[in-house]
């Protein structure tokens, strides 16, 4: 029997969407699946799937997603339709809005949360290193 996944990206067939380390995108973004950013976006984004920001991503701008784990950061503020996790390493300077919201000790998030199940904001200590994440 296979071994049930974790992660909501984890069990994503589709090919993701890459913005590489090193790599700057200036201009906003539309889409579907999943996207997967380790390197830097200047614009806002409206993506109708899964956001993946690794701790070395950085995105300037707003970000609505379906779901959302961010590691890196955020300047700007994120509302996402499901479930957000905010890893030890992201730092998110902006409103932040979801459903569900997993926060590890260590992240810094320099403005409102809104939580709009109403289900309290869940805390938890990274287990995972940083390496695993962004690859």
């Amino acid at each position: 029997m296979p071994q049930e996944k974790r992660r909501f990206l984890d069990s994503n067939s589709a090919s993701p969407t890459f913005i590489g380390a090193n790599s700057v995108f200036v201009g906003d973004i539309r889409g579907s699946g999943q996207f997967v950013v380790s390197g830097e976006v200047h614009g806002d984004g409206a993506l109708d799937g899964a956001l993946n920001l690794s701790a070395s991503g950085t995105w300037h701008g707003y970000i609505r997603a379906q779901q959302a784990i961010v590691a890196g950061t955020i300047l700007g503020g994120l509302s996402v339709e499901g479930k957000l996790e905010i890893g030890y390493t992201a730092v998110i300077r902006g409103k932040v809005s979801a459903r569900t919201v997993a926060i590890a000790k260590g992240a810094i998030v320099d403005g409102e949360i809104e939580v709009t199940s109403n289900s309290p904001v869940m805390q938890f200590e990274e287990k995972r290193d940083t390496d695993s994440r962004d690859s």
